[in-house]
């Protein structure tokens, strides 16, 4: 499933096309994605103009000049192809294939917007912005990993006391937003801590941060930075707008890297099963 870096490089391939620009017209080709589509979702976004496209945690926002949002989600598979002729020109062989294409956005400044989801495990919702805030698919979500809220003090405040291994409580979206498996497993290898540490480790006795805390919360910041700058990473189906490959998959330290040597020291790189997914990490460098 895509993760924070992958919705945010979506995000930033589809905003040129689509901030600023009116709906002129919704085709949705296939209403049975994660959850129905509703039907009147085309009347609804037919001649809004989009004014802003956010993103929280791994759902992307279009702010509508009606008062409503249009939350959507990638799913396992989801993408979008963004085509005008001049903002970006889908070119990936994957575009052959239109059997998977779902829903179609045609805008006023001549750009179409398609989404192509194979699995059919994405969504599209409205929401009226004032109740953004209760909209179950957000209410719960924690803070957003790159803004300046999260630190170390706030990590180790949701991590205090809990009993959890530290890799299961960043999986947790309650925690903090948009971390996925690739990352947590890469932003613990740079702060040189154990997947299996207990992650009330990060706190001290009152829920103050440790060394540790500031170290992940770094770590965290900078694998995020790094893979958006890259594109994201392309490991099965994701695609930035213009069709090509995210290029974070050539950084990794140690995903996928079961029996590699560690780059930081002379150990290996060593895979476990923790809660169902796989977790890479070096028993030398992480204690």
């Amino acid at each position: 499933m895509p993760e924070l870096p992958e919705v945010e490089t979506v995000r930033r391939g589809l905003a040129p096309a689509m901030e600023d620009a009116r709906i002129v017209k919704v085709e949705v080709r296939h209403r049975g994605l994660r959850w129905p589509i509703v039907k009147d979702f085309e009347k609804r976004l037919e001649g809004q103009t989009v004014v802003g496209l956010g993103r929280r945690a791994k759902y992307l926002l279009a702010d509508l000049s009606s008062g409503e949002v249009l939350v959507m989600h990638l799913g396992m598979s989801g993408s979008f192809r963004v085509d005008d002729g001049q903002i970006a020109k889908y070119h990936h062989e994957k575009s052959k294939s239109t059997a998977h294409d779902h829903v179609v956005f045609h805008m006023s400044n001549g750009a179409t917007l398609t989404f192509n989801d194979p699995r059919r495990f994405g969504s599209m919702k409205i929401v009226p912005r004032g109740k953004m805030e209760s909209e179950p698919l957000l209410a719960l979500i924690g803070p957003e990993p790159l803004g300046n809220a999260f630190d170390a003090a706030m990590l180790a405040g949701a991590c205090a006391g809990r009993k959890t291994s530290l890799k299961a409580a960043l999986l947790d979206q309650r925690v903090v937003a948009g971390l996925g498996n690739i990352y947590v497993c890469e932003a613990l290898f740079r702060a040189r801590l154990s997947p299996k540490r207990r992650a009330a480790t990060v706190a001290g006795r009152k829920g103050a941060p440790n060394a540790r805390a500031v170290a992940l919360v770094d770590a965290i910041k900078a694998v995020l930075n790094d893979a958006i700058k890259a594109g994201g990473s392309s490991l099965r189906d994701h695609r930035r707008a213009d069709g090509s490959l995210g290029d974070f998959q050539h950084n990794f330290l140690v995903y996928d890297r079961e029996g590699a040597p560690c780059p930081g020291c002379k150990g290996v790189i060593r895979r476990l099963v923790q809660n169902g997914r796989s977790t890479f990490y070096c028993p030398g460098c992480q204690k």
